[in-house]
């Protein structure tokens, strides 16, 4: 299984984070990863959101190219995790109040 580029630990900006969790689509999906084991298929059928695969490989891309998330790739299928040790390292605790604000 080969990662897609993503950005380093040290170069994950708090900026591009919190830009691509103002989505409530991303947002959603960011969710679904945090409340569920990982690594989760691409598949947009397999989470709560009403978008075209076209879409949601936007979606997907915009979390991974923010460091948000991991992408793992094996022939056509991908897997994602989120790069939730980066993130604390990078913003202890940002992560978690996002999941958790959303929630309300």
């Amino acid at each position: 299984m080969r990662q897609l580029p993503q950005p380093s630990t040290a170069d994950i900006d708090l900026v591009r984070v919190l830009s691509a969790l103002a989505d409530p689509v991303r947002l959603e999906l960011v969710r679904a990863l945090a409340g569920g084991r990982e690594p989760l298929s691409c598949n947009v059928k397999e989470f709560d959101v009403d978008i075209t695969a076209a879409t949601a490989s936007h979606h997907w891309k915009v979390l991974r190219d923010a460091g948000v998330t991991t992408t793992f790739a094996s022939g056509r299928n991908r897997l994602i995790e989120l790069r939730r040790s980066d993130l604390d390292q990078r913003f202890p605790g940002l992560l978690d109040a996002v999941v958790a604000g959303a929630g309300r």
